[in-house]
């Protein structure tokens, strides 16, 4: 009991019934774990930057593509490596639509043959980078948006950045694999690797999610879709194949995370203490990951090793070509892809089908090598 005597007042203060003040502790207890658990995020978010710069980079590359095809007539590295044995694609010669099949072969397109017999490995990497078209450029970098800024910061430029480029590069081997004509270029093979990666982060990281089975439903529909338009002709799906299996593979390695369970433990006081140890993985998790990094690096090894001695796997695999273009009454999966020697004798240029054997001569200009591609489709009809 105290006295306070200000102002002829007595005041007495009783202490509290022991029921009333173990409600109060209660009470408190309870207000100071929700305040906490509401200022407790166990996982940083990031901020993405690492994405909307591959974004400006491969439109970058694309408008590069778009001036060197169309560089000024009287620069001589305009010209200085049309004349020789070439191949393209007839499709890619408008240049409002996109580049033409040579100067993306120039700037890193993938092409089988300079892989094998030039050992030009480089191109596996280089060609995720290029794009054939106005329309193919946009679409792949709107879905690099909306895919790859989440991911990003969920698990930062890091890890993204390298799930990305080696899901380019898995997509890349196996298309050269399989592709042995022509030449691919796109974005493509890391996009499917990005949405492999989310389909085995969901599964690797289930206990995490709330709507587990309505979340993989909806990534699976999309990754059908996605898949399905591969069929079509013109369209690589073997580098669609194998960036989504690199990155489903590599999404078991690098975007898995620790248990709620073990951030809860240390988030807790540690009066409250749990009464037995969360280890920081589940041993499932550690399992997905050891397989997936040996069967990573295998298949990275043994495809390269195949690939270099100019092994065609359509040889081995009678029904593999369905995977990438299935014919219908609507279209045909046969290769367009024309070639023609070129040679020079004095002011003329000698132009051979190596399709018909048809033999063309025509005068050497200013505008000529920029045709060159066009008067070789024309040949070879």
């Amino acid at each position: 009991m105290a006295r306070d005597r200000r102002e002829g007042l007595e005041i007495k203060v009783v202490d509290p019934p022991a029921a009333t003040m173990s409600n109060v502790s209660v009470e408190t207890s309870r207000r100071q774990q929700r305040a906490s658990f509401a200022e407790f995020r166990p996982f940083k978010l990031w901020f993405p930057w690492l994405v909307p710069a591959i974004v400006v980079a491969n439109i970058a590359l694309f408008a590069i593509s778009m001036f060197i095809n169309n560089c000024p007539k009287n620069s001589p590295n305009c010209s200085a490596r049309f004349l020789g044995r070439f191949a393209f694609q007839p499709m890619k010669e408008n240049p409002l639509l996109g580049p033409s099949s040579y100067t993306l072969e120039r700037m890193g397109a993938l092409e089988v043959s300079m892989v094998v017999h030039k050992h030009q490995v480089w191109r596996l990497f280089t060609c995720i980078w290029l794009h054939a078209g106005v329309f193919h450029v946009l679409a792949n970098m709107l879905s690099l948006i909306f895919i790859g800024i989440r991911l990003e910061q969920e698990f930062g430029f890091v890890r993204i950045g390298m799930l990305y480029m080696i899901s380019g590069f898995g997509g890349s081997l196996l298309s050269s694999l399989f592709n042995r004509a022509g030449i691919s270029v796109g974005a493509s093979g890391a996009l499917f690797g990005l949405l492999g990666a989310m389909l085995s982060e969901l599964l690797t990281n289930w206990t995490i999610y709330a709507n587990k089975f309505a979340a993989l439903l909806t990534l699976i529909f999309i990754i059908a879709i996605n898949l399905a338009v591969g069929i079509l002709p013109h369209v690589d799906n073997f580098a669609h194949l194998g960036g989504f299996t690199s990155g489903f593979l590599l999404g078991f390695v690098f975007l898995i995370r620790p248990q709620y369970g073990y951030f809860n433990q240390r988030n807790n006081p540690r009066s409250y203490g749990a009464p037995s140890a969360k280890s920081k993985h589940k041993p499932y998790q550690y399992i997905l990951w050891i397989t997936s990094l040996i069967l990573l690096i295998a298949g990275y090894t043994v495809g390269l090793i195949v690939l270099l001695q100019g092994t065609d796997l359509n040889k081995h695999c009678s029904w593999c070509h369905y995977l990438s273009c299935i014919p219908t009454s609507l279209w045909s999966c046969k290769s367009h892809n024309v070639y023609c020697q070129s040679s020079q004798i004095g002011q003329q240029m000698n132009l051979t089908c190596i399709a018909n054997g048809r033999t063309e001569m025509y005068k050497l200009s200013n505008d000529i090598q920029s045709r060159i591609e066009q008067l070789c489709s024309q040949l070879c009809r």
